[in-house]
């Protein structure tokens, strides 16, 4: 049976146009108004099935999840050229950084660069300091430093961004920057990979029941958790004796990305 999350529903598919996300973040629901599923940042492209009632119903380029949006939250699709490096950054009024900001974005966000004034970039959204952009076309070598940039992130269920970030979402953004594909859920990142065993290594993937973190070293890992409410680092040992005595069960999964096995 295909997966809803990840198969269009052929009653739905009316057109097939190219958007992107107009709006630094926005819900993915599961129906109008309803539950949010994930979420989308500034400049993700999407492909728009169909609209009534000022919901778009749209599947992401990034990882093929389908939902309904907000059709006000999408634009005209545009080649980004940078995306936001840093955690988090600022679009502001002018070139100078005691001009008004006008908007917020999260590290992912996709970004089209027009020209370089100094240390600003400028964009349609404002001037963004240069620094916290990197070109599209360079990728990162190391998912565990990406996560790291998410420390302190609030946890947030279905959330995909700085301002706040689940532990399926935290792996999604991490494996996306260093150029590697990556669903949006746990249960479908299990299949990242191939089984490990032995000594844990940086970058492994381990799962629980409804929960995944990142190895940063052989006692070590990063996650995103409800039990501190935000991303942390936690001791291996630690996590696995917490979530056991939760009723979590034991590690169900042990994963490794042969690209970053080393």
């Amino acid at each position: 049976m295909s997966d809803p999350r990840l198969t269009p529903d052929p009653a739905r598919v009316v057109r097939r146009d190219p958007a992107q996300i107009a709006v630094p973040l926005t819900d993915l629901c599961r129906t109008p108004e309803g539950p949010r599923d994930r979420q989308f940042l500034y400049g993700d492209a999407v492909t728009v099935f169909s609209e009534a009632d000022g919901w778009s119903y749209i599947q992401a380029e990034k990882d093929g999840y389908c939902g309904h949006i907000r059709s006000g939250d999408l634009g005209p699709l545009a080649a980004p050229t940078h995306r936001v490096s840093a955690p988090a950054t600022h679009a502001y009024a002018r070139p100078d950084i005691k001009s008004p900001d006008r908007l917020g974005l999260s590290h992912g966000s996709r970004i089209t660069v027009s020209e370089t004034l100094g240390t600003f970039a400028r964009t349609s959204l404002g001037y963004i300091p240069s620094v916290h952009l990197t070109p599209v076309t360079e990728l990162a070598a190391d998912p565990a430093a990406i996560a790291a940039l998410y420390l302190g992130t609030p946890y947030l269920w279905g959330g995909n961004s700085r301002w706040g970030i689940d532990c399926s979402g935290l792996v999604q953004a991490a494996l996306l920057t260093c150029g590697i594909p990556c669903p949006g859920d746990s249960d479908l990142q299990a299949s990242l990979g191939q089984n490990a065993t032995g000594p844990y290594r940086r970058n492994d993937l381990l799962f629980w029941k409804g929960h995944v973190a990142l190895v940063t070293d052989a006692d070590t890992l990063i996650h995103a958790n409800a039990h501190t409410m935000s991303t942390c680092y936690e001791p291996i040992v630690d996590a696995i004796d917490r979530i056991q005595a939760s009723g979590d069960g034991p590690i169900s999964a042990h994963r490794r990305i042969a690209s970053l096995s080393g």
